[in-house]
């Protein structure tokens, strides 16, 4: 079964496995270090839900729950 990152729950980690997303929004992605076998912590989500911050690295990152969905982790 695949994990996406809107699979953890807040101070869950995991490790990027494979991205599904395309053109511009898989080129933020790799710009932003979401590449596999980079860990990612899940900090929290906004109030309603979308969009959600993960710790990569050192870096905290913002992403709309429709790109989070295309990040696949294990």
């Amino acid at each position: 079964m695949k994990r996406s990152l809107l699979n953890l729950a807040p101070g869950q980690k995991g490790v990027i496995s494979a991205h599904y997303s395309t053109d511009a929004v898989r080129q933020r992605l790799l710009d932003l270090g979401l590449i596999p076998e980079v860990e990612v912590k899940f900090v929290r989500a906004a109030p309603l839900g979308d969009p959600i911050q993960i710790k990569a690295g050192s870096t905290r990152v913002i992403l709309r729950c429709s790109e989070a969905e295309t990040v696949i982790i294990r």
